[in-house]
């Protein structure tokens, strides 16, 4: 069986010691990179499967090399480490392309659940059979990964991909944020955080700013739905 190979961008001996020898036991293979920049070089010139990412690292931190790889590779999975747990450290961290994120001190089984996660869905989507879903005149190729609105193409990270292939594949629903969120992170978050409100913003001025018919729209005290405008005069 072949390893899955994972990038390590971490600059703290002791805690890259003990992830890449658990990461081994899941027959991991671990490439390290001790700094943002000998990182984001790393990402950029050899195939990983997956990265595990600190936020603060010197020369170049993780928020800089995540949006520089998002440039040149918007599928690979990211998974960003931080010791700011706070709100706006988090929708920080998503915003600049990572998929998830964990805070220090985490455990070690919760780490590689989490990136099992991320490697699993991941995989998902290379592997579905080609199909679109539309809704006016969007469309969005599920094997491509590709979104066009007006036949214009629509550039989205990884994770703003996931919010509208889930919003679509539901659409006429009302879904509410603890569904978003178990659905298109995968994970728990603290339900003080307003990181779906975030991403549907960025949905919004990518998918429906400029457009004659709005699709994403706000059903107050319950979440969102995907639903053609002019059928629903009383969403937002």
């Amino acid at each position: 069986m072949d390893k899955t190979k994972i990038l390590l961008v971490e600059d703290t001996p002791d805690l890259v010691s003990i992830i890449v020898r658990g990461l081994a036991a899941e027959n991991m293979e671990v490439s390290v990179a001790g700094d943002g920049i000998t990182g984001l070089e790393m990402a950029l010139k050899y195939d990983f499967d997956g990265i595990v990412l600190d936020i603060m690292l010197p020369g170049m931190n993780g928020i800089q090399v995540c949006k520089e790889v998002r440039t040149k590779n918007s599928a690979i999975p990211i998974l960003m480490l931080t010791a700011l747990g706070s709100t706006e450290n988090v929708v920080t961290g998503l915003e600049s392309g990572a998929d998830d994120y964990l805070v220090k001190p985490f455990n070690f089984v919760e780490l590689v659940a989490r990136i099992k996660t991320l490697l699993r869905r991941s995989k998902g989507h290379m592997n579905i059979a080609s199909d679109v879903l539309s809704i006016a005149d969007l469309q969005v190729n599920t094997s491509s990964k590709s979104v066009s609105r007006s036949g214009q193409a629509v550039q989205l990270t990884a994770t703003e991909y996931r919010l509208l292939e889930y919003l679509l594949k539901n659409q006429n629903k009302v879904l509410s944020r603890v569904q978003i969120l178990e659905n298109v992170w995968d994970i728990d978050f603290n339900m003080g955080t307003n990181v779906v409100d975030v991403y549907v913003n960025y949905l919004r001025k990518k998918i429906d700013a400029g457009a004659k018919e709005r699709l994403i729209h706000t059903v107050f005290g319950m979440g969102y739905i995907m639903k053609h405008s002019l059928e629903h005069q009383e969403l937002r």
